[in-house]
């Protein structure tokens, strides 16, 4: 006589491992019971496979799959939601000592950035003047590091006057004199 815990093989002898019931195949019967009932039409393997074949591969392109490098990720990052000038912008005043140079970025400071146009205060009306004759040079030099159109005019701006009025009021006037007494 069998142990009543365990059932009969087919022919009354030891159970098979095939004759017990599969938990994991039963699941799965039932939620495919489950999908049809739902209206869900089970897709064959062939046609999967053939599916995935017809989308061509393109080099360079990325998959979702395959490691990027932080740059590629970056920039689609970047790319995807439009940030594309704000981080130019910041590209320009970052690294404009690389881009103009140590000589000019010593005299020459950006003050702002506004669409494309980049306001930059020079420390002396020679370096002004010399800032507005090297103008084309450098929009050229920043369409090739950063970008064609991110900087199409550059507005150069004198050093700082002294402001001689003091106070909350001040009177119109010829401002100051050769005396100051």
């Amino acid at each position: 006589m069998q142990p009543q815990d365990e059932p009969a093989g087919r022919d009354g002898s030891e159970p098979l491992e095939n004759d017990l019931p599969d938990a994991a195949q039963e699941q799965l019967n039932r939620m495919r019971q489950a999908a049809q009932a739902r209206g869900n039409q089970r897709v064959p393997a062939a046609r999967r496979k053939t599916a995935r074949k017809s989308a061509p591969f393109i080099p360079g392109e990325y998959t979702g799959r395959d490691p990027q490098g932080l740059g590629k990720v970056f920039s689609r990052f970047v790319n995807e939601r439009g940030w594309n000038s704000p981080v130019a912008v910041g590209s320009v005043i970052s690294r404009w000592e690389e881009l103009v140079g140590p000589d000019v970025s010593a005299h020459c400071k950006p003050e702002s950035f506004s669409d494309t146009t980049v306001q930059v205060r020079c420390d002396s009306t020679a370096w002004a003047t010399q800032l507005r004759l090297l103008r084309s040079a450098l929009i050229e030099r920043f369409d090739a590091e950063l970008g064609s159109g991110v900087v199409t005019r550059i507005e150069v701006i004198g050093p700082a006057a002294p402001n001689w009025r003091k106070g909350l009021r001040s009177v119109k006037g010829r401002g100051p004199r050769d005396t100051y007494g």
